[in-house]
């Protein structure tokens, strides 16, 4: 990789640290919030899959807009979207605006997801990008990473600091995006390649998309009901503090990307993307349900640790894997990438909420179930015979 593919991937990867931080910056004041609003674990949920309902719809016309009218604007645009969300975020002291906050949220990560991942697709090789969308997955990672400790920080001047700062941020991001990035070449019959919706929803049925599109629901679905209760659970049952979620969230997060970082271009070449989301699957299955055994902070801090590290493996290897088949519709594949990420993050958090207003084991218990169901399909995934994994 040249020095302006390596400058133009910097920016990109900055872009969705930034975004992710933002989405971060939640998990350890969600707990304050809930006790402010007075709100339950329900409403909670239902806050945190309004963001995804939003990606959900927004995400498939996004997908499209990305490979029509090109990849920098996109991008742009979602980042300053991402700005005002947090700012109304911070400023937001009803349900009813913390909702429509959310809303602005998923509008910003449908236009930043496909547009980033169909630009990284463009400005690197086939042999390139198994490498650069592990650290794209790893930029998204960090973002998490930083997003609760940062958080959790700031709590400590006010509860609604960390969303000004996410949205000062998020400006300054799209500032930058649109001085230094340039639209990256594309094939020619690009644009007049890109199916309609109609033909996009039939596409999402073609055996070389499906599974895969399904298993990006069934890991965020897992990820989401995990991460977006975790400050609740451990609120209700352990008392933890801001600060304690933000270090195990932060811990976690750090194994996660070092494993991606470290271990996903090594693994990939070993074994094949669909082997890794095999194993991976099952890790975090395993640790999701241990989530339900612990009793002490050391044994808590394990689990999360290593529970991020099968989760962070899954996404690039699947993001890899789509890339690789997608040929002209890097677009449209990023745009149901997001498009099943959001259904996994609908459901996620309003059935967990749900599950935890009734016992606060019972949201890991279903996602464990969820994570199995993926395993099933998982090894039931054959491999292309024309395209090398």
């Amino acid at each position: 990789m040249n020095k302006k593919q390596a400058l133009t991937l910097t920016i990109l990867l900055s872009n969705l640290f930034i975004a992710f931080l933002g989405i971060g910056l939640v998990i350890p004041v969600l707990p304050t919030i809930m006790n402010e609003l007075n709100i339950t674990g329900s409403v909670v949920g239902y806050m945190v899959a309004a963001f995804a309902i939003t990606q959900l719809i927004v995400s498939p016309i996004a997908g499209r807009l990305v490979d029509r009218v090109g990849r920098k604007i996109m991008i742009v645009v979602g980042l300053i979207i991402f700005g005002l969300s947090e700012l109304l975020f911070g400023m937001g002291r009803s349900i009813e605006i913390l909702f429509l906050s959310r809303m602005l949220g998923g509008v910003s990560a449908a236009f930043i997801m496909p547009a980033v991942t169909a630009f990284i697709a463009d400005i690197t090789t086939m042999a390139q990008r198994p490498k650069a969308l592990g650290y794209m997955s790893a930029a998204i990672s960090t973002g998490f990473i930083i997003g609760p400790g940062l958080g959790g920080f700031l709590a400590e001047y006010g509860t609604r600091v960390p969303f000004y700062a996410a949205g000062v941020l998020g400006f300054i991001a799209a500032l930058l995006s649109f001085t230094l990035l340039k639209e990256p070449s594309r094939a020619k019959d690009d644009t007049e390649t890109a199916p309609s919706i109609l033909s996009s929803a039939k596409r999402i049925f073609s055996p070389l998309y499906f599974i895969a599109f399904v298993l990006i629901f069934v890991l965020s679905f897992g990820l989401a009901a995990f991460e977006s209760l975790f400050s609740l659970f451990v609120d209700h049952k352990f008392a933890f503090t801001p600060s304690d979620i933000a270090i195990i969230i932060t811990g976690s997060g750090i194994i996660g990307a070092l494993a991606q970082l470290l271990l996903f271009d090594w693994l990939t070449k070993k074994m094949g993307e669909i082997n890794v989301i095999r194993y991976s699957l099952i890790l975090s299955a395993a640790l999701t349900f241990a989530m339900t055994m612990v009793n002490h902070y050391f044994a808590i801090l394990f689990v999360t640790f290593f529970i991020f590290v099968g989760f962070d493996l899954i996404r690039p290897a699947v993001t890899s894997y789509l890339s690789k088949i997608a040929g002209n519709e890097q677009g449209f594949v990023g745009g149901m990438n997001s498009m099943f990420t959001s259904l996994g993050n609908i459901f996620g958090p309003i059935i967990g909420g749900m599950l935890f207003d009734i016992d606060l084991n019972y949201p890991y218990y279903f996602a464990t179930i969820v994570l199995v169901f993926g395993i099933i399909l998982a090894f039931f995934w054959k491999k292309p015979k024309d395209i090398a994994l």
